[in-house]
């Protein structure tokens, strides 16, 4: 399809479950919002995640937005990036994160590393290396939204879950702040005030000090090009902690931000996807 003036407009393929029951936030309201704004600059249908690999070359660039847990489509998830990289289709996010896009191993990597996360195992020869808590959570390396996360009285894993499941200390914090970063650019941060409501968002003014925390796992990612989720609690000795780095489809809360951000994360958005879209 061509615009007004005769120019060819890119033409995307929007990824998204629609009808995924999230708690505490809406995923559809929010990729209905971004599609129809999208539209204003491209030639844009939507997809579900299981549809995605056959429908690839019919399209200039991909976008994956709230397309639910892989852990809920792992079978059309895999086939989709292998059908993306057989025919070089520019997806975006870019498919070479190692951030929750890949699982979440590098938990265990960056707090092998000593960086400011919560310490994190996934070996029984290693639970001595967590510190001593009231209680531990276990849960899958390929798990999310809380899919198959309990908790322990002791650190503990069976021989057979060794390398599959994580183990953390549950960590008194005062409150979860995400920062929310576009081709490596910060863009705004929300907190939600009171730890037992986690999608109660609000604005967060984030301080220099706290913007060089979230960049350090910005920068450690290997992204190419997409949005990034730096998800993070203040403890309660006031340190920030790494708790996810979701760079496969966060949710961004857009509903949460104020207007003049909102609409200066989609202007840029739409500045990213040309610019991948070549």
């Amino acid at each position: 399809m061509n615009t007004a003036s005769g120019a060819p407009r890119p033409s995307v393929l929007y990824v998204t479950d629609l009808a995924y029951p999230a708690r505490g936030r809406r995923y559809g309201d929010e990729d209905v919002f971004l599609a129809s704004r999208l539209r204003e600059e491209f030639d844009l249908a939507l997809s579900h995640p299981a549809d995605a690999a056959a429908l690839l070359d019919r399209f200039d660039l991909v976008v994956v937005r709230n397309s639910g847990p892989v852990v809920y489509h792992r079978e059309a998830y895999d086939a989709f990036r292998a059908r993306a990289r057989e025919l070089g289709i520019r997806v975006y996010n870019s498919l070479d994160g190692r951030g929750d896009m890949a699982g979440k191993q590098y938990l265990v990597e960056l707090s092998r590393a000593g960086l400011p996360v919560i310490p994190t195992v996934d070996r029984t020869a290693d639970l001595g290396l967590l510190p001593r808590s009231d209680a531990y959570v276990v849960k899958p390396k390929l798990g999310a939204d809380s899919v198959g996360l309990r908790f322990t009285r002791e650190p503990s894993l069976s021989g057979a879950a060794d390398g599959t499941l994580l183990v953390q200390p549950r960590v008194g914090f005062r409150y979860e702040v995400s920062f929310f970063f576009l081709d490596r650019e910060f863009r705004y941060a929300l907190y939600a005030p009171d730890p037992e409501r986690r999608w109660v968002l609000e604005p967060y003014e984030a301080t220099a000090r706290d913007l060089e925390f979230a960049r350090l796992f910005v920068e450690w990612n290997t992204l190419t090009h997409g949005i990034q989720r730096v998800d993070a609690c203040r403890t309660d000795e006031g340190d920030l902690l790494l708790v996810e780095l979701e760079d496969l489809n966060p949710y961004l809360s857009l509903d949460r931000v104020p207007e003049t951000d909102r609409e200066a994360f989609v202007d840029r958005l739409k500045a990213a996807l040309r610019a991948v879209s070549g």
